[in-house]
C-alpha cells in the first residue's frame, strides 16, 4: 500500500482541499445533511475516502485472490466468468399441481434453480385436515401433506437436472426425506441431488417463531441431517443459516452478520459435540442473507461476512478443508422495503438490491416481485423479477470481472468496520454463553427490536425518506391485479390427504412410525427412519406428531 511519506502528502493535500475548496462551498451553500450515515449502522459516512482510510490494509491478509483465503473477494477463482449465480425465484402456489405448473413456467422462462415456499401448516408440521391448519392451507406457499404431493410438485422435472431450495425449518428432515424419496423414484443417484434446506431453527426462536420442538431435540435433528447427508447426499446443502429473517426483523447489517455467523458457530459446535468431524459436514453449510437498498453497505457486508467466517472456522475449529471455510450464500432482495404505494417503484428497489448482491458475490439470488407487499406475485411480476436478474447478468457488465469494487477506499474501509463490529458482537454473545443462551435470555431479540423501533421512528418523523410513502406521494386510483388463493384449495387438499390415507398400506405406516418413535427415544440417526416413513406415505403431520410426543413442543419463554 502507500508508504508513510506518501500518506503524509495525501493527508496534507486533503486538508488543503478541505480548507480552500470544500469549506467555502459549504459556508455558501451548505450540504443536504449535517451528518451522513450508513443505512442501518448509523455510522458516519465521510465526505471523502482516501488511502489514509485503508492505511492498515494488507492485500495478502485482508483481500487475497478469489477462491483463496480469506475469501474476501469470493469463494470461486473465476467468479461469474465461469458460471453465473443461480437464478432461483421463490414459489409455492397453494396446491402441488399449481406449484408444478409455476415451476415449469419459471424453468421455461430461463430460471436456473427452484425454490419452494410452503404454507404455514406445513411449516408447523400439521396436515391440511388438522384443526390447527384451518384457514391457512395453501396461503403462504404449497401444502405438502405426503410424498404424493411432492411427487406432483416435481412431475416432469428430473431432479438430476435442477437444484432445489426448500424454505423449511422445524420439519426440514421430513421434507428433505420426501425429496430424496422422489429422487429414488426417478432413479436419480442420491449423490446427484442438489439443493438446500433452510433447516435453521435458531433464527426461528429469534425472528420467525415457526418452531415445533425445544432447542435440544431440534439441534439433534439438524446434526442428524448433517451426518446423513455427508454420507448419502453429499451435494445437498444441509442448512441455510439465515440472516435474512434477522435483517427483515429490523437488525443492522453488522447484527445480520454477527447473529447469522453466531448461529452457524452454534450448529458447528453441536455437530462436533455429536461426534462429527468438522471437515465432514462444514462444506455443506450454506448461508442466506438479505440485500437492502444501500448498495455499497451491502457489498461491504457480504465481503466482511465471507472474511470473518473463514477466520472463525480457522480460529475455533481448526478446519483444514478449504471448503469448510468458504461462506457460500443465497441472497433475497428485501421484502420489508417493498411498498404498497406506487408499487412500480419496487422494480427499481429490487434491481438495486440485486446489483448489490451480485457485486458482493452471491451464489444464488431471488428477486422479489413488485407486488409482494399486497399479495402473492402474479406471473407478470415474477417474470419481471426474473428478467431483472437476466438483464443484470447479460447486459450490465457487473458479472464480467470479480469483486469489481475491491480497492475502493470507501468499500474497503466499510468492509473493515462491519467485520470489526460483527466480531465484537460475536464476542459479546460468547460472554453471554453462546447464541442459544443469548436467545433464551432475549438479548439478541432486544438488540434487533431496538434498531427496528428507531428506524420506524425515523420514518414516521420524516428523517428517513421512503419514496412514495412519506415523500413524493401521489394519489393512486384503481385496483391492483392481485394473485389470490382460492378458498377451495383447503377442501381439495383435505380430500387429497384422505385419499392417501385410504390407499396406503396402514400396517406399513404403523410399523415405520413405531420404528421412528423407538429411534427418537434412543440415540440413532433419525433420517433413515424418516425416509422409510415417508416412502410408505406417512404424512408430514404424522411424522411430526411422533416427534412431538417424544420431544415435546417448545413454548416461548420456557428454558432453552
Amino acid at each position: 500500500m502507500f508508504d508513510p511519506e506518501e500518506l503524509d502528502k495525501i493527508r496534507e493535500a486533503k486538508a488543503e482541499w478541505e480548507r480552500e475548496d470544500v469549506q467555502p462551498t459549504v459556508d455558501r451553500f451548505g450540504e443536504r445533511e449535517e451528518r451522513f450515515t450508513t443505512d442501518t449502522e448509523g455510522q458516519e459516512v465521510k465526505r471523502l475516502y482516501t488511502p489514509e482510510d485503508v492505511a492498515d490494509l494488507d492485500y495478502g491478509e485482508d483481500l487475497g485472490f478469489p477462491g483463496r483465503e480469506p475469501y474476501t473477494r469470493g469463494v470461486y477463482s473465476t467468479g461469474y466468468r465461469g458460471r453465473l449465480w443461480t437464478m432461483r425465484q421463490y414459489a409455492g402456489m397453494g396446491t402441488a399441481s399449481e406449484t408444478n405448473e409455476r415451476f415449469h413456467y419459471l424453468l421455461d422462462e430461463g430460471q436456473t434453480g427452484l425454490s419452494m415456499a410452503f404454507d404455514l401448516p406445513t411449516q408447523m408440521g400439521y396436515d391440511s385436515d388438522n384443526a390447527m391448519a384451518a384457514g391457512e392451507v395453501g396461503k403462504t406457499g404449497v401444502a405438502i401433506d405426503s410424498l404424493a404431493d411432492m411427487e406432483t410438485v416435481f412431475e416432469g422435472i428430473p431432479l438430476d437436472e435442477v437444484s432445489t431450495s426448500m424454505t423449511i425449518n422445524a420439519p426440514a428432515a421430513v421434507l428433505l426425506a420426501m425429496y430424496i424419496a422422489v429422487g429414488d423414484q426417478q432413479g436419480v443417484d442420491r449423490e446427484e441431488l442438489r439443493g438446500t434446506i433452510q433447516n435453521d431453527v435458531l433464527k426461528e426462536y429469534i425472528a420467525r417463531n415457526t418452531f415445533i420442538y425445544p432447542p435440544d431435540p431440534s439441534m439433534r435433528l439438524i446434526t442428524d441431517i448433517f451426518e446423513f447427508c455427508a454420507a448419502e447426499v453429499p451435494n445437498f446443502n444441509t442448512i441455510s443459516i439465515s440472516g435474512y429473517h434477522i435483517r427483515e426483523a429490523g437488525s443492522t447489517a453488522a447484527q445480520e452478520i454477527a447473529f447469522t455467523l453466531g448461529d452457524g458457530l452454534e450448529y458447528v459446535e453441536a455437530a462436533i459435540e455429536a461426534g462429527l468431524d468438522v471437515d465432514d459436514f462444514a462444506p455443506q453449510l450454506s448461508f442466506f442473507f438479505a440485500s437492502y437498498n444501500n448498495i455499497l453497505e451491502e457489498v461491504a457486508k457480504f465481503r466482511a461476512a465471507r472474511r470473518l467466517w473463514a477466520k472463525l472456522m480457522d480460529e475455533r475449529f481448526d478446519a483444514e478443508d478449504p471448503k469448510s471455510k468458504q461462506l457460500k450464500f443465497h441472497t433475497q432482495t428485501a421484502g420489508s422495503t417493498l411498498t404498497a404505494q406506487q408499487i412500480e417503484n419496487n422494480v427499481v428497489r429490487v434491481a438495486y438490491q440485486a446489483l448489490a448482491a451480485v457485486l458482493g458475490g452471491t451464489q444464488s439470488l431471488h428477486t422479489n416481485g413488485k407486488d409482494e407487499a399486497i399479495g402473492l406475485p402474479t406471473e407478470e411480476s415474477v417474470r419481471t423479477a426474473l428478467r431483472t436478474q437476466q438483464i443484470l447478468a447479460h447486459e450490465s457488465g457487473a458479472a464480467d470481472t470479480i469483486d469489481p469494487l475491491a480497492g475502493s477506499y470507501y468499500v474497503e474501509s466499510l468492509t473493515d468496520e462491519l467485520e470489526q463490529e460483527a466480531r465484537e458482537l460475536i464476542e459479546e454473545v460468547d460472554e453471554r454463553g453462546g447464541m442459544a443462551r443469548a436467545i433464551e435470555n432475549q438479548w439478541v431479540q432486544r438488540q434487533i427490536q431496538d434498531v427496528a423501533f428507531e428506524r420506524q421512528r425515523e420514518q414516521e418523523e420524516g428523517e428517513r425518506i421512503i419514496v412514495g410513502v412519506n415523500e413524493f406521494e401521489v394519489e393512486e386510483e384503481g385496483e391492483q391485479d392481485i394473485e389470490e388463493v382460492d378458498e377451495a384449495v383447503e377442501a381439495a387438499q383435505q380430500d387429497n390427504v384422505a385419499e392417501v390415507r385410504e390407499e396406503r398400506d396402514d400396517a406399513a405406516v404403523e410399523e415405520a412410525l413405531a420404528a421412528l418413535r423407538d429411534a427418537a427415544e434412543g440415540e440413532e440417526n433419525l433420517m433413515p427412519y424418516i425416509v422409510d416413513a415417508v416412502k410408505v406415505y406417512a404424512t408430514t403431520g404424522e411424522v411430526c406428531d411422533v416427534l412431538r410426543d417424544v420431544f415435546g413442543e417448545y413454548q416461548p419463554g420456557s428454558s432453552m
